[in-house]
């Protein structure tokens, strides 16, 4: 599911995506057809104008509320595509990650429909999340590491490597002023990281004392 505003779009077995607009008394208000798996991964660009959707059929696909064709489709995953991030910080930034048979994030300029650069992770990737505050992007990772990775962006560097969890990291979430991060696991626990710094201190002080999992530890 991802939020637009008012709409909120939906993917499912199905191999579609609804828009649902709450004000409507429609069930829904636009249908889009373009993968042929399930439909795994969706997010909407922090401008609303773009949509990227992942599928079980390793692709990624750019929509817009426009036109219920798509934008474009990527081919270059080789195994489904459930972790998609749009930055925050540079218009048409779009962040994918493949399943255990890829492996990869891949970085994308939807502005020109180019792929930008990629890294093998070495791991399924889960989620992917940029930081509101820094320029840099996080990863959780499956089969067969479950590790949570901090990445730099533009250099597409690893900052570091959070370990702790014992089964693939399925559920990411950030805190509302950017800070903390939250992770759950098929491990049964929650797990609290002091990752990013506030949007008033520079990346390098804030990262150089946070690198910590909280003592929060939730069964």
């Amino acid at each position: 599911m991802a939020w637009s505003s008012k709409v909120l779009s939906t993917g499912s077995r199905d191999r579609q995506i609804l828009h649902r607009d709450v004000r409507s008394p429609e069930e829904y208000i636009g249908r889009l057809i373009g993968h042929k798996q399930e439909v795994c991964g969706l997010k909407w660009s922090f401008d609303e104008q773009q949509l990227g959707s992942g599928g079980n059929d390793n692709k990624l696909i750019l929509w817009n509320l426009q036109s219920p064709s798509p934008i474009i489709k990527f081919h270059q995953h080789v195994a489904a595509v459930k972790a998609i991030a749009w930055s925050p910080h540079q218009h048409g930034l779009l962040a994918s990650g493949g399943g255990t048979a890829d492996r990869t994030i891949r970085f994308w300029n939807t502005l020109t429909n180019e792929e930008l650069h990629h890294v093998d992770t070495g791991s399924q990737v889960c989620n992917l999340m940029f930081s509101k505050n820094s320029n840099e992007l996080v990863s959780t990772h499956g089969y067969s590491q479950n590790q949570i990775v901090l990445w730099q962006y533009p250099g597409f560097q690893k900052v570091a490597t959070l370990t702790g969890h014992t089964y693939r990291v399925l559920y990411l979430c950030m805190s509302p002023d950017g800070q903390t991060i939250v992770t759950g696991a098929g491990d049964e626990t929650l797990r609290f990281w002091n990752l990013f710094p506030s949007s008033k201190e520079t990346a390098e002080s804030g990262l150089q004392n946070s690198m910590f999992p909280s003592y929060l530890d939730l069964r």
